[in-house]
């Protein structure tokens, strides 16, 4: 994998507090278990629109909405074929 992969998770209040709060901790520990952190961009956005279907992320410009802790780890493991 040469280029890093863009991941954005949503920092906007709506999926702030929706779970995205704790999402952000997940990826984050996610990343370094998995000795992933140079292979992605990882930060935070303000928001990436369709609230009211929030929490959202973004993954290499790919919308994710309804995300929960379950999901994100699905959504990670698809991105890095593990």
């Amino acid at each position: 994998m040469s280029e890093k992969i863009e991941f954005e998770i949503c920092l906007g209040s709506s999926c702030f507090s929706r779970g995205n709060k704790n999402m952000l901790k997940v990826v984050e520990s996610f990343l370094k278990e998995n000795n992933l952190c140079d292979k992605v961009n990882f930060h935070g956005g303000h928001c990436l629109g369709n609230c009211a279907q929030g929490p959202n992320i973004k993954v290499n410009g790919k919308l994710y909405s309804g995300i929960d802790n379950f999901k994100i780890i699905g959504i990670l493991k698809n991105t890095f074929d593990l």
